[in-house]
């Protein structure tokens, strides 16, 4: 048995929260924007992944017209910084509807650096940075799709483990549904099979 729900007969709230209890976990960009007049943003955003590998672009949606977006269109230029587990009630201060002209950075007490390329700031405690030039933007519905082309990724040596990051070093948090957050609790490795070495479905080997 399953339960039918349609969208044409839901409210825009009561859909969100189940398309955003069902598609998870979602990664989150930590994404720190600069105005055109130099304030500085910071803001989570979890409809996050990646676009392209070559070139190498991630993309996020921003759900209404909000700072980040406004700063992107502006300058062209953002950074999507890794949300820690460690970094979880901080994380959380950031998607604060502070009003506009409010710097996170300095509102929530969030520790910061230059960036390498872009202007926008990189969170100083976060183990990895990947500083962004806008490559194009997309308006769907109420929401817009930011592609950002990676220009400079910048690690922490203390999550690369033979030049490689660590899942259980970095410890990204994810969003789930409602008020809930998860973290790492278990990693399962698997190869994907060559079809020469293909020995018929899983439930029968």
């Amino acid at each position: 048995m399953r339960t039918d729900f349609d969208p044409a007969e839901m409210s825009r709230n009561e859909f969100y929260r189940l398309l955003t209890a069902t598609v998870v976990p979602r990664p989150i960009a930590w994404v720190s924007t600069t105005s055109a007049d130099g304030t500085h943003n910071l803001a989570p955003h979890s409809f996050f992944t990646i676009a392209s590998v070559a070139p190498p672009v991630v993309q996020f949606s921003s759900v209404g017209r909000k700072d980040t977006l406004r700063n992107v269109e502006a300058t062209g230029q953002f950074v999507v910084n890794l949300a820690p587990e460690g970094l979880f009630e901080q994380i959380n201060d950031t998607g604060t509807d502070f009003p506009h002209g409010v710097s996170e950075f300095e509102a929530a007490g969030i520790a910061s650096e230059p960036s390498l390329r872009v202007k926008p700031l990189r969170v100083a405690a976060s183990p990895v940075a990947l500083e962004c030039e806008v490559h194009s933007t997309l308006r769907i519905g109420d929401g817009t799709v930011v592609f950002g082309r990676v220009v400079h990724a910048a690690v922490s040596q203390d999550v690369l483990v033979d030049g490689h990051p660590e899942i259980s070093r970095l410890k990204p948090l994810s969003r789930l549904g409602k008020d809930e957050w998860a973290t790492v609790a278990g990693v399962r490795e698997i190869s994907r099979i060559r079809h020469a070495d293909w020995s018929g479905p899983a439930g029968d080997r």
